[in-house]
């Protein structure tokens, strides 16, 4: 064996959702689920909108009513990062440089949750899900909010459809 299979398999998400409001909390607990680590761009926030995308505040609150940790991940800017987490109430890790795993260690720190009982939630594989598997954290994918994004992300999203056949 190459070994290709092993490294698509590396990027392969556990579970998918349309949007970040349509992962069930009532799975995630099922599961053991206590942390979440969510991402900013094209999951909770449209690309270059400040604001959450529609239903996501509520999930947000809901969540955490429910008594789940969560922390907003991303590889955006402090500011931006920061305002948004603000507004949901929750704590921020900006500059994320995600997958490499550093991010997502100082999320484990904050959430105060282990390994095993924290998913990552995001709509990249190269970013949300490899960081996350490189740690041994369970993954939902969701589909981003919108089609513009950062000229980067494109290529990667280029890379998704042809390495792992996401469409």
């Amino acid at each position: 064996m190459d070994g290709t299979g092993d490294s698509v398999e590396r990027i392969r998400a556990d579970h998918h959702a349309d949007t970040l409001p349509e992962v069930s909390l009532d799975d995630l607990t099922a599961v053991g689920i206590t942390g979440i680590i969510v991402d900013l761009d094209n999951t909770v926030c449209a690309y270059r909108r400040p604001e959450p995308a529609p239903g996501v505040a509520d999930w947000i609150r809901g969540a955490r009513e429910r008594g789940f940790a969560i922390v907003l991940v991303s590889n955006n800017f402090t500011e931006r990062v920061a305002l948004v987490g603000a507004e949901l109430g929750i704590p921020v890790v900006a500059n994320a440089l995600k997958p490499l795993p550093f991010a997502f260690l100082r999320a484990l720190r904050l959430l105060g949750t282990p390994r095993q009982a924290t998913v990552v939630i995001g709509d990249q594989l190269f970013t949300d899900v490899l960081g996350a598997k490189i740690l041994g954290l369970r993954t939902v994918l969701t589909k981003p909010l919108v089609a513009h994004e950062f000229p980067l992300t494109r290529v990667l999203r280029f890379l998704e459809r042809t390495v792992a056949g996401r469409s």
